[in-house]
């Protein structure tokens, strides 16, 4: 049913044919939301290296895992669209690194899924950041490093707006 009706539309032609580089042609994309998740896997590595052995913080620590995996998938969830969805044609010639940095943040969020090390997250951090300052440039938005005013406190790739 739906196909005829889009058939007869389209025999109509009482719209002009429009393409979209993504799956819903809203064209707004930011880095921003990768980075939080990625801060906030570090975050939870540092929260579960601080934890004991007692009973309620062996609770805490089920639960930190749980969140610290969903974000990391977050992480690449957020980095595959920008990736799959807005990086093509010049910008991939003008950005060739961009499919072995995605490739990595998807090899660095497995990891930080895998584990609840702060090295594994901080490599999460620092890939997500230029991932981010690579997204910034292709917009023509510069860019600035400033530590983040909340925890981890880690550096954090910022565009300049305004």
């Amino acid at each position: 049913m739906l196909h005829t009706l889009l058939t007869k539309l389209d025999s109509a032609r009482p719209f002009a044919r429009v393409s979209a580089h993504c799956d819903i042609p809203c064209g707004i994309y930011d880095s921003t939301p990768a980075q939080i998740f990625a801060l906030s896997v570090l975050r939870y590595c540092y929260q579960i290296e601080a934890l004991t052995d007692s009973r309620a913080d062996q609770a805490k620590l089920v639960r930190l895992v749980a969140d610290k995996e969903k974000h990391a998938e977050s992480v690449k969830h957020e980095v595959r669209i920008i990736w799959g969805d807005y990086f093509k044609g010049p910008l991939l010639e003008k950005y060739p690194n961009i499919h072995t940095l995605a490739h990595d943040i998807m090899l660095a969020g497995s990891a930080a899924k895998q584990h609840i090390d702060v090295d594994n997250a901080q490599k999460l951090v620092d890939l997500v950041n230029e991932f981010a300052a690579t997204f910034w440039d292709s917009k023509g938005v510069e860019t600035y490093r400033a530590v983040c005013p909340y925890e981890p406190k880690v550096e954090t790739v910022y565009p300049k707006l305004g």
